[in-house]
């Protein structure tokens, strides 16, 4: 029932140091794609001011997440809820804080533009949509690992692959959203934040 993903035990703390300084003092962080639900578990502890929202599309996914959340018996975690990024309706109608990690990459492009389209209609003015991820960026260089991840990617399902930080600014850009923050990130991962407005 319960999942664990290696890469959350390792990056769950450099991530919620970067959100100290970027969510809201109250209200509701919706978490897309939790996957395992290590990292809503750990995030709902440390921030017990704010409600911790988190979803997947996938069954399995849920279960973990709701095995966790059931281990760590925290009032603050919601029931998971099954969001398919893609999909027009969401079964939330309003978030004060939308957080996707390691989901652009893994996902076809119609789940980003579901993503951010979703914000633009859940988040209030200068509500943050935080993403963690992969990137690529025209000017930085891009770390051979991360080329070899994108190649490795593209082999297992062709709708997938890093994207590019100027396609999402011009994609958020077209929803009112505007790029606010950028952090380098250990293992060559990126946070980007957006805020409606």
């Amino acid at each position: 029932m319960k999942r664990q993903a290696p890469a959350a035990a390792r990056n769950r703390e450099p991530i919620a140091d970067v959100l100290v300084g970027q969510l809201p003092d109250s209200g509701l962080v919706l978490e897309v794609a939790s996957g395992t639900g290590e990292h809503a578990v750990h995030f709902a502890a440390r921030f017990p001011h704010l409600r911790w929202q988190p979803s997947d599309p996938d069954e399995d996914a849920l279960a973990s997440i709701a095995a966790w959340s059931a281990e760590a018996g925290l009032a603050n975690i919601e029931p998971p809820l099954r969001i398919d990024a893609s999909a027009a309706d969401w079964p939330v109608h309003q978030a004060d804080a939308i957080l996707c990690i390691n989901m652009v990459h893994i996902s076809p492009v119609a789940a980003s533009e579901g993503l951010v389209a979703a914000a633009a209609r859940l988040l209030p003015e200068g509500g943050p949509l935080v993403f963690y991820g992969p990137w690529l960026e025209a000017e930085v260089e891009t770390a051979e690992s991360n080329w070899a991840f994108d190649a490795s990617l593209k082999s297992r399902n062709p709708a997938w692959g890093l994207r590019d930080t100027a396609w999402m600014d011009e994609l958020a850009a077209s929803h009112g959203l505007r790029r606010t923050h950028r952090r380098e990130m250990p293992a060559n991962n990126i946070m980007l934040v957006y805020r409606k407005g």
